[in-house]
């Protein structure tokens, strides 16, 4: 809420930075300990479609932010132009105070997670929580099984996602994998650069724009239906289905953006037929990452760990993650105009193509399982 506030007003560069800085901490923040509470509070059988929520909310809020800058930028002519006294960009910003508020309120009404309280020895405060949630029999039972699972020498430390030794135990590698792939095949050029790739290609400014809010909408479709399959296919199954699609439309887009050729100025021009394959193609994408990796990658990130290692492997996880989509969005411009729009994404497509290979060959399946049943895969 402060972030958003500060970058919207401040007239000062380094005020702007740090704030973004510190926005970008709090969200970072969240988007790991929220799949993390969900999976801490949800029964077993729909802790997936629960989990698949996160991801809903995160494509619904960057399409509800297309559409507030689309609007926002032809109200006032383009992002320079002004709106009550203020440039169209600084109400962009602005705009992040109305979520933050809504969350901060909603935080007020959900219950501390259980296993959290047990761990806290505050056992009497976990088994009110678990009542709530699954009525007393039930919850007489997880309390006696989340303090089995902590039965421990010592607090949840970052010390214990390492193996005897100095290197990482193999489940966390198996989180990283998920973490790191679901950007290395390139989801959020799409979304952070959707205007500027469509323009690359030949698109108009405000067809790009209109492009955006349509992947947006494809994007919240493709999660509901992860929603709908997560709890019946299973984790790994729709990961494999997702990184076979990703596969193949990121290989079409890749070959029709080479078919285009480069005008004077050096930009991609395409013929119609081409532009229209590469705009279903990425599409297709979109929907083949959302319905997958986009919240199976959270999903699992929840509830793969044991609860002595949850903490700390989901923060090195999230580190992971957010790493990887910076050094992804980061290095897109600089690809794409040393290298090209075709080659680029040949990079994306053989990324799809390797998490196939090692999802099917180092993940464990998730599905149906408490998170005390994960005990046993912490070491091995």
């Amino acid at each position: 809420l402060i972030g958003a506030l500060v970058q919207g007003l401040t007239d000062s560069h380094t005020l702007f930075v740090i704030a973004r800085f510190f926005g970008g901490m709090a969200v970072g923040a969240a988007s790991v300990l929220s799949p993390a509470y969900i999976s801490e509070v949800a029964p077993a059988a729909i802790r997936g479609r629960l989990t698949s929520v996160q991801q809903v909310m995160i494509i619904t809020g960057l399409t509800l932010a297309f559409v507030v800058n689309y609007v926002l930028a032809q109200q006032a002519g383009d992002s320079l132009g002004e709106l009550a006294g203020y440039p169209a960009w600084r109400w962009m910003y602005l705009a992040q105070a109305v979520p933050a508020v809504v969350f901060l309120v909603a935080l007020q009404f959900i219950p501390e997670s259980p296993r959290y309280l047990v761990s806290s020895r505050r056992e009497d405060e976990a088994r009110v929580v678990l009542t709530r949630l699954f009525g007393e029999t039930e919850a007489a039972r997880k309390v006696e099984d989340i303090r089995a699972s902590f039965a421990t020498d010592h607090r949840p430390r970052l010390a214990d996602v390492l193996a005897p030794g100095t290197v990482l135990r193999p489940i966390v590698w198996a989180g990283l994998i998920i973490a790191l792939f679901q950007q290395f095949v390139g989801i959020n050029v799409i979304f952070y650069y959707g205007e500027t790739l469509w323009k690359l290609a030949g698109v108009s400014e405000k067809a790009a724009l209109e492009r955006n809010i349509i992947s947006g909408i494809v994007s919240i479709a493709a999660c509901l239906l992860a929603m709908a399959l997560v709890d019946k296919i299973g984790r790994k199954p729709l990961l494999l289905i997702g990184s076979a699609g990703m596969t193949l439309s990121l290989g079409a887009m890749s070959w029709a953006f080479s078919q285009g050729t480069l005008d004077a100025s050096g930009a991609l021009q395409m013929d119609q037929q081409l532009g229209f394959m590469a705009v279903i193609a990425a599409n297709i994408y979109v929907i083949f990452f959302n319905a997958s990796w986009g919240p199976v990658m959270w999903v699992m990130l929840g509830e793969m760990f044991p609860n002595q290692l949850r903490g700390s492997a989901l923060a090195v996880c999230g580190l992971a993650q957010w790493v990887a989509n910076y050094a992804v969005v980061q290095s897109f411009p600089a690809m794409a105009s040393g290298l090209g729009l075709a080659e680029t994404y040949v990079l994306y497509t053989i990324s799809a193509f390797v998490s196939f290979w090692l999802v099917k060959s180092f993940l464990p399946e998730t599905k149906g399982k408490e998170l005390e049943q994960m005990e046993g895969w912490g070491g091995h």
